[in-house]
């Protein structure tokens, strides 16, 4: 059986391509995120599930839940979103839509040339280490970048940088992994 990643890049693309054609990425992009995150609280989820619901009621559920919460195109207002919503209904793939939501980032990312780094510390960052980073990456992938910061106060000391499919993993603790390695060989 297909995992959710292979199930919903399909849907992902054929939203991006609606969305890009009438220069509504940033629209679309909010939305799904919300209704991504809405989804991924497994409550909801189990909600939908049952089955005394039928299509009809779980997509005035949904439509109402994703107006509130600010995702206006998903939310009844828009023929398209509203197309889209009852799709993934008679497909049972509203579940997908965390990962329907992930693709559309990173097909948006890609046609902005931009690249979501996000680094990890032990302690917070300065804005000028911060703007340091950006601009090694920018320089190292040739692309803008989008940092977001996190704190691991297992890291010691150091950060890791991951920016899409590179990983940089400049942290204390694996430096002190690698010369213990090296001393047991």
């Amino acid at each position: 059986m297909a995992d959710n990643s292979t199930i919903a890049r399909p849907y992902a693309q054929a939203i991006f391509e609606l969305a890009h054609e009438s220069g509504d990425l940033a629209t679309w992009s909010g939305a799904l995120d919300i209704a991504g995150e809405l989804l991924a609280d497994g409550r909801v989820n189990i909600y939908l599930s049952d089955p005394a619901f039928n299509n009809d009621q779980r997509f005035e559920f949904l439509t109402g839940l994703f107006d509130k919460a600010g995702a206006k195109v998903l939310g009844g207002k828009d023929k398209r979103g509203t197309n889209f919503l009852k799709l993934l209904l008679e497909n049972r793939r509203v579940n997908v839509l965390p990962e329907i939501a992930e693709h559309f980032d990173r097909l948006k990312a890609e046609v902005e040339n931009v690249v979501d780094v996000t680094v990890t510390s032990a302690s917070p960052i300065s804005d000028k280490q911060k703007d340091t980073i950006g601009k090694a990456l920018r320089e190292r992938l040739g692309r803008d970048v989008s940092i977001e910061t996190e704190i691991d106060e297992n890291l010691i000391g150091g950060a890791v940088i991951k920016a899409g499919d590179v990983v940089i993993d400049g942290s204390l603790r694996s430096r002190l992994e690698g010369l213990a390695n090296a001393l047991a060989k």
